[in-house]
Parts: C-alpha cells; sequence; structure tokens
C-alpha cells in the first residue's frame, strides 16, 4: 500500500494517455505539452506517433510509451517483437503490451509466457509492463497472468488497455500488488477519470496510472500539500 502522495508525486506516476485512433495532431501536441507542463511519467500514444511525439518531447525528461499488440493481444508473438524492436527504434521509451489473453484463458501457459519474454526481449533495456485485460480474466487467471509477467522478466502488470467491457478496480489493484510484491510495478488503467479514482488505486498498490483525464487530476489537487 502506497502512503501520502504530494500533487508532484501524484503527476510522476501517470502516464498521460491518448490512444483513441481519431486522435489528430493537434490533440496529440496537446496532450506532449500537457506533460511537459505538469510533469507526468511518460506520454502514451500508439505506436504510429512514437516518431512525432519523440521531436516534441525532445529536451525533455518525459518518457514516451506506446502500446504493443493492441488493443487484443491477438497478433503473433513474432509481430509483437518486431513492433516493439521498431518502436524503440522510433524513441519509445517503455513498452506496454497486450497478453495474448485466449491463451492465458485456455491454459496454455508456456505459449503466454514465451510471448511475454520475447518482448521483454525485443525490448532490451527498456521498462515493460504487461496488460493482463483483467476485466476479461478470473482471479485465478489474474494470478497466473501476475506470475507469468514477472517470470518472464517483465517490470509491470497493468490491469486494462481502457478498450474492453471494464477497465481497473481497486480489488484487481489490489490482487496484483499482492501476487508481484512490493519491487514489481502494478499500473492502473482505464476507467480513471477522478482524483478520488486515482487515490484509491494508488491506495491499493498502484505505482504507476494510466489515465487521459491527468490534468483534471492535477488540477484539483493543486495547491493541495496532500490528497489524502
Amino acid at each position: 500500500m502506497n502512503e501520502i502522495k504530494s500533487l508532484k508525486e501524484i503527476a510522476k506516476m501517470i502516464d498521460h494517455t491518448i490512444l483513441k485512433p481519431e486522435a489528430t495532431e493537434d490533440e496529440v501536441i496537446q496532450v506532449c505539452n500537457e506533460a511537459k507542463t505538469f510533469g507526468f511519467a511518460t506520454v502514451c500514444i500508439n505506436p504510429v506517433w512514437v516518431p512525432f511525439v519523440s521531436k516534441e518531447l525532445n529536451g525533455s525528461n518525459i518518457g514516451i510509451t506506446t502500446v504493443i499488440g493492441f488493443p487484443f493481444g491477438a497478433g503473433t508473438t513474432l509481430i509483437k517483437a518486431m513492433e516493439t524492436r521498431d518502436a524503440i527504434a522510433n524513441g519509445a521509451t517503455e513498452i506496454d503490451m497486450v497478453i495474448n489473453i485466449g491463451d492465458l484463458k485456455s491454459g496454455k501457459m508456456d505459449s503466454v509466457k514465451r510471448d511475454i519474454r520475447m518482448v521483454v526481449e525485443a525490448a532490451g533495456e527498456k521498462t515493460v509492463k504487461v496488460i493482463l485485460e483483467t476485466c476479461l480474466l478470473t482471479d485465478e487467471e489474474k494470478v497466473i497472468g501476475c506470475k507469468l509477467s514477472k517470470e518472464a522478466g517483465a517490470d509491470f502488470v497493468k490491469t486494462s488497455t481502457g478498450f474492453s467491457k471494464a477497465g481497473a478496480t481497486v480489488a484487481d489493484v489490489s490482487l496484483m500488488r499482492k501476487i508481484v510484491g512490493l519491487e514489481f510495478g502494478v499500473k492502473a488503467s482505464g476507467g480513471i477519470r477522478t482524483l478520488n479514482d486515482v487515490k484509491a488505486m494508488i491506495k491499493a498498490g498502484a505505482s504507476r496510472i494510466g489515465a487521459s483525464a491527468s490534468v483534471a487530476f492535477v488540477k484539483d489537487a493543486d495547491g493541495i500539500e496532500t490528497v489524502y
């Protein structure tokens, strides 16, 4: 469980996200400028935007997160690995990959682990977050997904893409934190729209927040010494 967070600390935990397929260049520029203004951890964008965002964020300390196998996780492992290498070559600093959800639910653990490991290897020293899409999994499957992610060498587990039938829940974040331990990353993403949502996820054990309403969070907290 995480303790009191200041505004600045909260901002550093946020991946400021724009993943909608209809995102325009002006909207992506706005997200980049907001990240620089408020000091977010990274900007999270689709792979096609990585070269553009790399130029927009040049000279800043804002990272670039991109998504792999998004949003279904149903591409081949080879394509996921190639997509990862391409994204890093274009300037990505963090990779959020979607697992093969069908394989996990089918009990094909070796296949799931290999899928994650190949992306981790393709990413080299870059941070890899594994999206489980928890709304599609049983608690037992969530536990297995967390364990496989650790075994495959990833750095984080992440709740959701934000494009399925539900997003992050406090219960899922708490369960994931319990399984991966204190030193591993847990990213809560999907449906996080208010400062209270952020506080709840952090208290449950999230060490990173993925959201598109990030500016509203920090403005709500502005001028407050602590937020809980």
